[in-house]
């Protein structure tokens, strides 16, 4: 489609509005097939990833924080970048805070901080294959 057009206007050839219209529907169509070929890729990577991960039950890994928010932080898995969440509520040592502004969760008492990049140990704690997500813990 676009080599066409790209010929056309080389050729010095005008688009006719019906044409123009044709081309923007046809984009529209294959931008829109574009994102779901897209998001079906990433859910079946997930799901391939859950999958992995549901035979290393207790198992440790070293990780990296990709995402931290109120309810907990989303951890990387350094080599297969396995991506799982640890919860809050699960994080014993301490009550811990979420400071919205600088995207970090720190313990009350023992002011331990948690941001993005950091390096972290966990374990995995569970899988969900139907809704493709992985619970790790801290060790």
């Amino acid at each position: 489609m676009v080599h066409r057009l790209l010929a056309g206007y080389l050729a010095k050839k005008k688009v006719g509005k019906d044409k123009f219209l044709e081309y923007e529907k046809l984009a529209r169509i294959s931008s829109e097939q574009e994102k779901r070929a897209s998001d079906a890729e990433r859910a079946s990577i997930k799901y391939k990833q859950v999958e992995y991960m549901s035979k290393r039950l207790g198992e440790s890994f070293d990780g990296i924080i990709s995402g931290v928010s109120e309810w907990g932080i989303y951890v990387e898995e350094v080599e297969t970048k396995c991506e799982g969440l640890v919860r809050v509520r699960d994080m014993a040592d301490d009550f811990y805070i979420f400071n919205e502004k600088k995207l970090e969760l720190v313990g009350q008492k023992k002011k331990k901080t948690y941001r993005l990049g950091d390096r972290v140990k966990m374990k995995v704690k569970g899988v969900d294959l139907e809704r493709k997500t992985i619970d790790y813990s801290l060790v």
